[in-house]
């Protein structure tokens, strides 16, 4: 907390601005969701047109895997 206001993890990805293609990330199947096994890819194109998502922007990665991410590695 800074300030009294909650810091947010600009690696989270939740953030549509943090996440561009050819990025490299952790996503979470949405096949993966109950376990939280994570998938390591490089974002082929965002899904998620809002600004910002509570569970993580949605994109594809270059593999054709679909997900939403849960950190951002680079």
């Amino acid at each position: 907390m800074v300030d009294g206001h909650q810091a947010s993890n600009p690696v989270d990805g939740t953030r549509r601005a943090d996440i561009a293609p050819g990025r490299s990330v952790l996503i979470v199947l949405k096949k993966d969701q109950r376990s939280g096994k994570l998938t390591r890819g490089i974002v082929k194109a965002i899904l998620t047109r809002s600004a910002t998502h509570p569970h993580g922007i949605k994109v594809r990665l270059e593999s054709g895997d679909v997900g939403r991410v849960k950190e951002i590695l680079d």
